[in-house]
């Protein structure tokens, strides 16, 4: 009995050069594929993020009634050195009742990275007042005068949250 040959047929050897030359352009199409995609994706990665000018015009407005507030401190001091309950009340319940506000509308507009910091300080802020008001409240020139150093440092720390242009627009810097 003779062996047959399991050669391929005669027409196979074109058909699998075909098949190994398409095999490589699919290899090759999906290369440049995931290449485009990958390059694609790079786009966020380089930008770093910025204020646009109203968030700055926004922040700047909000400012100028922030500060307006703390260069009221040297006569809240005034007041906490002669332990005048009354007017230290009314200066924390008036002109600068409107801080905590400024400080939210501030907060929103500055650099999600930037907000945490900001709205812990100004809450630190606003803690600080509420003691110092209470102090007054209940005439406690001790707790008074520990809570004018707290509300004076607290402003001292939140300024610095202030975006640099808007800084120098105040003339901050």
């Amino acid at each position: 009995m003779a062996v047959a040959s399991l050669s391929p047929l005669p027409s196979a050897g074109p058909l699998t050069r075909l098949h190994r030359f398409l095999r490589g352009l699919m290899a090759l199409a999906i290369v440049a594929l995931l290449s485009v995609s990958l390059v694609a994706c790079d786009g966020g990665r380089n930008k770093a993020a910025v204020l646009s000018p109203d968030d700055i015009a926004a922040i700047t407005r909000q400012a100028e009634g922030f500060l307006a507030a703390r260069d009221r401190l040297p006569e809240l001091a005034a007041l906490v050195n002669k332990r005048d309950w009354t007017y230290t009340r009314n200066l924390i319940h008036g002109p600068m009742q409107e801080v905590g506000r400024q400080m939210l509308y501030i907060n929103r507009r500055l650099l999600p990275s930037e907000q945490a910091e900001a709205n812990k300080r100004a809450n630190n802020l606003k803690a600080a007042l509420a003691d110092l008001d209470e102090a007054a409240r209940v005439q406690d020139s001790d707790a008074l005068r520990k809570g004018y150093i707290k509300v004076a440092s607290s402003f001292g720390l939140y300024a610095q949250i202030l975006p640099q242009p808007v800084q120098e627009a105040l003339k901050q810097v």
